[in-house]
């Protein structure tokens, strides 16, 4: 019987440790912000995503890429259509080769997405320190809790523990799995110079970050929650009119009439 309990109290043991062990190399749990965009009556802030998108292109684009992410779905954003063009004409992308068969570059147009500034992986991962910068199209969906998880992880740089070592040329935060990031911390104060004057603050940076790229991720956000609410009123109507009906068709069964 006392080598069953130690057993049981080895077990528990070694869970706890596991457990442990899964929730540090996972990362901590999100910071937790309000979103306007959550929830099913949730929608854009625009101005927000606008100054998002300011940063991605003057700090994000100088690693990452939104391939996914049309130049062309800025307009969902109030851009017009000469912006978007001359937005898109900053960047280069493949184009057709040319007489020799040799590759060329031409200027982005609106139906091209946002590539990434290295000519490929290894030439990305030379200039990382052998970390690979992902592609941000879809990154708030792709991870758990992505909106509050991209804004931990840009807010969350900190100095390490003293029992942890740091890795040279990574940086610690806890957020990120394994507590060791290759990105060294991207957002500070005033790093950009807002063109609507809201103060550029790391807390404003990232909120505006997080908003922009959950409108690449979701552009159809907004589409969507308005039909789900149309599906719901209808889906309500019906409801009703079905329940009438049917009382009205069950009432001489329940009075002890026949039908006709």
């Amino acid at each position: 019987m006392k080598m069953i309990k130690n057993f049981a109290l080895a077990l528990t043991a070694v869970a706890g440790l596991t457990m442990a062990a899964n929730a540090s190399a996972a990362g901590a749990h999100p910071k937790q912000v309000e979103w306007q965009f959550e929830g099913p009556f949730g929608t854009f802030d625009t101005a927000s995503a606008q100054r998002g998108f300011q940063v991605f292109k003057q700090v994000c684009a100088s690693c990452h890429s939104l391939k996914y992410f049309k130049f062309r779905n800025l307009a969902a954003l109030g851009y017009e259509e000469d912006m978007i063009k001359a937005f898109a004409a900053e960047y280069e992308v493949p184009g057709e080769p040319d007489e020799f068969g040799e590759p060329t570059m031409i200027k982005a147009m609106p139906q091209h997405g946002i590539p990434a500034p290295f000519a490929n992986e290894n030439a990305a991962r030379a200039s990382n320190g052998g970390a690979l910068p992902p592609d941000l199209s879809l990154i708030v969906k792709a991870r758990h809790d992505g909106a509050n998880y991209v804004y931990s992880l840009m807010t969350g740089y900190e100095d390490a523990p003293a029992d942890v070592s740091v890795t040279p040329g990574k940086s610690y935060n806890p957020y990120f799995k394994g507590g060791q990031i290759g990105m060294a911390s991207p957002l500070s104060d005033d790093i950009v110079e807002y063109e609507d004057g809201t103060k550029a603050t790391q807390d404003q940076l990232a909120r505006d970050v997080v908003n922009f790229l959950t409108f690449v991720a979701e552009p159809h956000l907004e589409q969507s929650h308005s039909m789900g609410l149309h599906v719901i009123l209808f889906l309500l109507v019906l409801t009703i009119i079905l329940y009438f009906s049917m009382k009205k068709v069950w009432k001489p069964v329940k009075e002890g009439k026949e039908f006709d």
